[in-house]
């Protein structure tokens, strides 16, 4: 008969962040002894690193550090939202973001190969997947630096941690207006800051369905040219941040809110985890 609780199954999945099944083999291979247990979990995870390497992590959380002109937004990938929600994957996230901002990480595969203690994140991680028994990766890593970046996280369900993160950098200004911004980011998703930013292509084929579209609905020739520019604007409202309507006052665009405050949009970061 097994020699451990529901309590001691409760007690090595929060320590572990292991799945149920797991933590319930690894107890009966240790006989109810929880070090044993955590042992069994790690070498027997370690052996699945590589397999779980074609696995899909598109579950996670965002985090941010921002302040003194510098912003570090992360983002860290896990298979399930159980993993994601756990208190030792948040607290892994939280060892990530930090060493993001020891180093000036801006890149993902920078961030992995530096080192932490000794050991390297990429090896860091490993270790974590194999006592967790998901794939964890860092997928994302941003930095900006300007006179004011704020950054902005936000909770689409209540029992998951930050699923959207934002880092908003402007020159002049204020940080409440940064701050604003941000939030706006974080609700509009826009794509470029400015619309020369988009790829010529792109904006090419959007002329042409504009086109497309007008003839198709009998639009006369003679206002053509006026009703695809018309929608090719509408276009860069929904994509240029500074063209967008601002979130609290539709009546002006976030650029009339920057200059109205005295402030520059340097750029934006926005991450949605696994998009």
């Amino acid at each position: 008969m097994a020699k451990y609780t529901a309590a001691d199954i409760k007690a090595l999945r929060e320590s572990s962040g292991a799945g149920m099944m797991d933590v319930k083999r690894a107890l009966d291979e240790a006989d109810g002894d929880h070090g044993k247990a955590t042992e069994i979990l790690r070498v027997k995870g370690l052996k699945g690193v590589t397999k779980r390497e074609g696995r899909s992590a598109t579950n996670g959380l965002v985090a941010a550090r921002a302040g003194d002109g510098v912003g570090t937004l992360v983002e860290v990938n896990c298979e399930t939202d159980f993993v994601a929600k756990g208190a030792k994957f948040i607290a892994l996230a939280e060892k990530v973001l930090a060493q993001a901002v020891a180093v000036g990480a801006t890149n993902a595969d920078e961030l992995l190969a530096s080192d932490l203690d000794g050991t390297t994140v990429k090896e860091m991680l490993d270790d974590a997947n194999a006592t967790i028994g998901e794939k964890i990766e860092v997928r994302r890593v941003a930095r900006l630096e300007a006179s004011y970046v704020v950054s902005y996280l936000h909770k689409t369900s209540p029992d998951l941690p930050a699923q959207i993160g934002v880092l908003m950098a402007t020159e002049g200004g204020n940080e409440v207006t940064a701050r604003d911004i941000a939030m706006h980011v974080a609700a509009f998703s826009p794509s470029v800051l400015f619309r020369d930013q988009i790829d010529a292509d792109t904006v090419a084929n959007e002329r042409r369905v504009a086109e497309a579209t007008a003839r198709e609905e009998g639009k006369p020739e003679a206002a053509m040219p006026k009703i695809i520019e018309g929608r090719l604007n509408g276009f860069f409202k929904e994509n240029v941040l500074l063209e967008q309507p601002f979130a609290k006052d539709a009546k002006k665009t976030v650029a009339k809110v920057l200059q109205e405050s005295g402030a520059t949009a340097k750029g934006f970061v926005r991450f949605r985890v696994g998009s």
